[in-house]
């Protein structure tokens, strides 16, 4: 692993994010962690382990408000600004590995909102871990209003038990977006997709899944 330092504008700063390359890589997942916990957070961390064990190198990265350690989030604009920022920055440090930007929640779903406004530079799709499509206990489709406007293929992995997304109101949303967008759903998962123990797996065997779920969707043409 890497660290690096990038900056995403005059009047915003500059930024860190860590690189994970194995040997094998094939592509590279620029992954922007969610609302409350930055790129070095345990799911964040962990998960970029199992991306590497499928062959699939990450950045992940910090928003500008994480960077400063604060709350709340920046402003939309600002995010967006960081995550163009950001597939700059992988473009340039691994110039022959395409590229899948996303993130969890929160960094997903600013991912999704600047690509929305402009196709992302060299962005083959877009993987969402944990779409919030909506508030907790306040199910809606708001959300997703400007995913008609991405350009890129798109896959969603999502939680039965995610609190989230509603898991109907996501799969009707997959629906209008058609072709272009894939709906994976992971059974027992929650937002963060910890599962029951009685469920009979970990949530690295959930990790395994989701990375294995990336890759198999890049390699089959996504």
């Amino acid at each position: 692993m890497s660290d690096v330092k990038f900056d995403v504008g005059v009047d915003i700063g500059t930024v860190s994010g860590i690189l994970r390359r194995p040997p094998d890589a094939r592509l590279l997942y620029v992954l922007a962690h969610g609302a409350g916990a930055g790129m070095r957070h345990r799911f964040m961390e962990a998960m970029s382990e199992a991306l590497a064990a499928c062959g699939i190198a990450s950045l992940r990265y910090q928003f500008p408000y994480m960077e400063a350690g604060g709350w709340p989030p920046d402003p939309p604009a600002v995010l967006h600004a960081t995550v163009r920022a950001a597939v700059a920055e992988a473009a340039r440090i691994a110039p022959d590995l395409p590229l899948v930007a996303g993130g969890k929640s929160l960094g997903g779903r600013m991912t999704s909102g600047a690509a929305a406004r402009d196709p992302l530079p060299g962005v083959a799709g877009l993987a969402f871990l944990g779409f919030p499509l909506h508030p907790a206990k306040r199910p809606g489709t708001s959300r997703a209003e400007h995913l008609g406007n991405v350009k890129q293929p798109m896959l969603f992995l999502q939680g039965t038990r995610d609190d989230l997304a509603d898991l109907e109101l996501m799969t009707a949303v997959c629906r209008r977006l058609g072709p272009g967008a894939t709906l994976h759903v992971v059974e027992g998962a929650n937002h963060a997709f910890e599962v029951l123990k009685r469920s009979g797996r970990t949530d690295e065997d959930v990790r395994a899944e989701l990375a294995r779920t990336v890759a198999g969707w890049y390699q089959n043409g996504l």
